[in-house]
């Protein structure tokens, strides 16, 4: 079957972020921020309704909406842009020389911009106000730590799957972030656009302003922390047992048929 058009290509190929140009780069971004918020607001507030006061349930709720949604939406735009959908990602790449700063950039903005439109969005779905600012309190010490730690374990999770493990990534990335929902004080959040985002739902997933620098600081410092040590940790000593390796796990991901 041919097409009449210039833009033929093959829909079964595989394919990567080298692939795409910028601006479709930034609309995925864009596009996977923006839905990451609506579900993390949008199942927060169906939880809290549905729970009838029991935050337990509620946040319960919330995580596995969030684990889940994440998943899909890494497999929707992790061949376009490699779905970041976090600032803190998206440096840790720029540090590593894998992506350029003006890329970043232009990520950077795309994220946050999403992360906006995600919340009004789900304000929308649940007829709520648009415009809103949070009351919630997530001020304090342990909190903030808390989020250094899951910001941490959240750029371990994706080097060392990136590294060993591509495949797995959405899936590995998912369920961290489900777990972390739960073994973190701060339930989380592991994302300066998310954070932003929330700022402005005053829902059950929202964070008042000014707790957001303190968040925003320790999600910074555990990524660049995560990528420093890393980095040396995922070096191999020996390259050539090193590709040995990777030759293996290949063969065990894609068995010759």
């Amino acid at each position: 079957m041919t097409s009449n058009t210039t833009d033929d290509f093959d829909a079964t190929a595989p394919v990567s972020p080298e692939q795409f140009d910028l601006a479709r780069k930034a609309v995925a971004e864009f596009l996977g921020t923006a839905l990451l918020l609506a579900i993390v607001v949008g199942s927060g507030i169906m939880g809290d309704v549905m729970a009838g006061g029991a935050d337990g349930l509620a946040l319960l709720a919330n995580t596995l909406a969030t684990g889940a949604g994440l998943m899909v939406l890494i497999l929707i735009f992790g061949p376009i842009s490699g779905a970041h959908f976090n600032p803190a990602v998206t440096l840790v790449f720029a540090v590593r020389g894998d992506l350029p700063w003006k890329s970043a950039g232009v990520f950077l903005l795309a994220q946050l911009a999403g992360g906006m439109a995600g919340v009004w969005a789900a304000h929308l779905m649940f007829d709520m106000p648009v415009l809103q600012v949070s009351l919630t309190d997530r001020t304090g010490p342990s909190l903030i730590f808390s989020e250094g730690i899951a910001t941490f374990g959240l750029i371990a999770t994706i080097l060392g799957c990136v590294r060993f493990r591509p495949d797995a990534t959405p899936f590995a990335v998912g369920l961290y972030i489900t777990a972390a929902y739960w073994f973190t004080a701060s339930t989380s959040f592991a994302n300066p656009a998310v954070t932003l985002a929330r700022a402005f739902s005053d829902t059950f997933a929202g964070i008042a302003p000014a707790a957001v620098p303190g968040f925003v600081l320790a999600q910074i410092f555990g990524a660049l922390l995560a990528v420093t040590l890393f980095d040396w940790l995922l070096r191999v000593k020996n390259p050539c047992c090193a590709s040995l390796y990777t030759r293996r796990q290949t063969r065990e991901l894609h068995p010759a048929e």
